[in-house]
């Protein structure tokens, strides 16, 4: 794996947790939530601008998604109890399917 591509996979979790760090802030009402999610927010924007430089953003920006909407939906099912339906399996494995592929179609 290129260093480009360990980054993006980097931008993908911490997008994860901080997607995850939005609800705690209150509407940014409370001090140290708000500013854990500003600095992971930031994060995620350092190493997305990283990954792109040797990464083509349009397949960067499908991936760093994909990972972000799937680990939500991850986390949703693990730690929230989200229900589990056959269309949410069904679009796991699309988003799963569709960043698999942009990696493959972008290193061919």
């Amino acid at each position: 794996m290129s260093t480009g591509w360990a980054l993006l996979l980097a931008a993908g979790v911490v997008e994860i947790a901080w997607a995850q760090s939005i609800p705690p802030t209150e509407g940014f009402t409370r001090l140290w939530p708000s500013l854990l999610c500003l600095a992971l927010c930031l994060g995620v924007i350092y190493l997305l601008a990283l990954a792109v430089e040797t990464v083509p953003v349009s397949t960067a920006y499908v991936v760093f998604t994909g990972i972000g909407a799937a680990g939500a939906v991850l986390l949703g099912l693990a730690v929230h109890h989200d229900r589990v339906s056959p269309a949410k399996l069904a679009a796991m494995l699309l988003i799963i399917g569709g960043v698999l592929l942009a990696h493959t179609a972008a290193e061919s």
